[in-house]
């Protein structure tokens, strides 16, 4: 294991047992915000609140003075001595009272005529907004000012009048804005532990779980026990937890395969040296055999050469898809039909076999691809077709393989034809995957996976048009190049 590596196991088992401070986590975020949110509502609800406390500790007042003025009018308030006026007024903190009826104003008892009066409020016709702006304007700049209230108290035709200062008003709404703030931040408090409480079981916990599992699971995730475990829940939190379980365990069958497939590959690099000079010393022998005379050997020697090639071809098929990555398509207009015919004779169809092969391309037909990734998809294809339709052991079956071209606008398409048996269940399901979409006992699958990759590289798809009983269609694919305009104009200005 390299030093990089050792350093990331180390990162990722330090991340895995690394927790999330209290006051950095969701809880206390949650907390926090829970009682600000509740702050803001009660902020909200204050100026309204404090507005109406102001109107009813004037009304109050007011009320106070009604009553004493229907005693003062009965008993003529003139009568009165000063200090009689001075502690009627003093007990309800006003300078004077008056009372307005049928169109005339009385002044009834007075301390002191004030020489301004800044604000005047009707408590009749007093609105909401107007109400919010004068409670807000008192409590800010208000304790110097001097008020006159009037208004009608219950269901009296009289109209009464009151000038009274507003150091006393501005003090008892000081004290109300003080209780209700501390009730707003015990009432948010409260709120904000409820909220927390329950929102903590019910997704902070099964989060902070899932959140350990991935943390395990990225640590050590060929371990099964590390997989979760989810809870029987029919919210978006049980679902969660159901698919981060299910992503586990394919990823972690992936990783498996990926190992095995790892190990695969390092096994035949390391026999791949030995394979080729076995290989190299077989091929010589079989030359030699190619020589001899005797009709036996000479009957012989073609099929031992056939399945020597088929054993090298195979070993650079394993090889080429263990590759990481297929060089890019080296692409130009190629003659389909002769392409073609490359792979019919590399392919060596024996004539005892009994299988036809009918190269249906047009002789002018044309595709934009590259000549040697072309030749293997074909190849791939083809030698799978033949080797299905040999393995049949029916005398009159027909064996056909056939390849046919069209073009649709700029988009070649080639046929693949063989009257075979068919695709098994198995290698449909699993068409384009290594190791698994084999069509034959004994075979690896990696034509169709190699062919796949290297259509794809050509901006192309390669797919399985039908395949049953005495019919199997693959079928290529492949877009032409997009020209580019800067090299079209430069083209036409050199033909120009």
């Amino acid at each position: 294991m390299s030093d990089r590596e050792i350093a990331q196991d180390k990162e990722n088992a330090a991340g895995a047992t690394r927790t999330v401070s209290l006051a950095r986590g969701l809880s206390a975020k949650l907390l926090v915000l829970t009682a600000c949110f509740v702050l803001i509502a009660e902020v909200l609800i204050f100026v309204p609140s404090v507005a109406n406390f102001r109107l009813s500790w004037l009304e109050e007042r007011l009320g106070t003075a009604a009553a004493l003025s229907v005693v003062l009018v009965e008993e003529d308030a003139n009568s009165l001595s000063r200090q009689v006026q001075d502690n009627v007024l003093m007990a309800i903190g006003a300078k004077a009272i008056a009372v307005r009826d049928d169109g005339m104003s009385r002044l009834l008892v007075v301390t002191e005529v004030p020489p301004e009066v800044d604000e005047h409020i009707d408590l009749g016709n007093t609105g909401l907004v107007e109400a919010m702006t004068g409670a807000v304007d008192t409590l800010a700049f208000g304790g110097n000012r001097m008020l006159r209230v009037f208004g009608k108290v219950g269901d009296s035709t009289k109209e009464f009048e009151l000038i009274i200062p507003d150091s006393r008003l501005r003090m008892a709404m000081l004290t109300y804005s003080r209780n209700v703030a501390l009730l707003s931040l015990l009432i948010s408090l409260i709120t904000a532990t409820l909220v927390f409480y329950t929102i903590d079981r019910i997704m902070i916990r099964p989060i902070r779980a899932m959140t350990r599992s991935m943390l395990d699971f990225s640590r050590r995730p060929d371990d099964p026990g590390q997989i979760i475990r989810p809870e029987d829940r029919g919210d978006e939190i049980g679902v969660a937890e159901r698919e981060l379980a299910g992503m586990q365990q394919r990823l972690q069958k992936t990783l498996g395969e990926q190992k095995h497939l790892a190990d695969l590959g390092l096994a035949v690099s390391k026999i791949n040296h030995d394979m080729r000079n076995i290989l190299a010393s077989a091929q010589l022998m079989s030359d030699r055999l190619g020589t001899v005379k005797d009709p036996t050997v000479q009957a012989l020697a073609p099929r031992l050469l056939r399945a020597l090639d088929r054993a090298v071809s195979y070993s650079e098929g394993v090889l080429a898809y263990g590759r990481t990555q297929e060089p890019p398509p080296a692409r130009r207009r190629l003659r389909l039909r002769q392409v073609v015919e490359e792979v019919h004779n590399l392919l060596g169809i024996e004539p005892e076999s009994g299988v036809e092969f009918v190269n249906g391309v047009d002789a002018a037909f044309e595709v934009d691809a590259d000549a040697e990734q072309l030749f293997r998809i074909l190849t791939n294809l083809c030698r799978n077709a033949v080797q299905a339709m040999t393995a049949e052991t029916e005398a009159a079956a027909v064996n056909r393989l056939s390849i046919t071209a069209d073009r649709q606008g700029s988009v070649s398409r080639i046929l693949v034809t063989d009257t075979g048996p068919g695709l098994p269940k198995k290698a449909r399901e699993n068409l384009f995957a290594a190791f698994r979409g084999a069509a034959r006992s004994g075979g690896t699958g990696l034509g169709l996976a190699i062919a796949h990759e290297l259509v794809r590289a050509h901006g192309g798809s390669l797919e399985l048009v039908e395949s049953h009983g005495g019919r199997t269609v693959f079928s290529v694919t492949i877009p032409d190049q997009p020209v580019r305009l800067d090299e079209a104009r430069g083209g036409l200005r050199r033909h120009g």
